[in-house]
């Protein structure tokens, strides 16, 4: 469950990354790292989603900063 949570943060971090370089140049990182092949580039923002969901789901089950004041 751990790792999971690792694995889903690093993709997201990843994405932000790559959606920061198309936002502040206009170069579509994604799109040049899948060779313009839609089914992975829809692939991997369909995996981004789940993970997206997966942090959620174990920031309100598991409350890691409830002992944080």
């Amino acid at each position: 469950m751990k790792m999971t949570c690792y694995m889903c943060f690093a993709n997201l971090i990843v994405l932000g990354i790559i959606g920061g370089v198309y936002a502040f140049s206009g170069f579509d990182l994604l799109n040049a790292i899948t060779f313009g092949n839609q089914l992975i580039y829809r692939g991997f923002l369909a995996v981004c989603a789940v993970s997206a969901l997966f942090c959620v789901y174990a920031l309100i089950m598991f409350k890691p900063f409830k002992g944080l004041k």
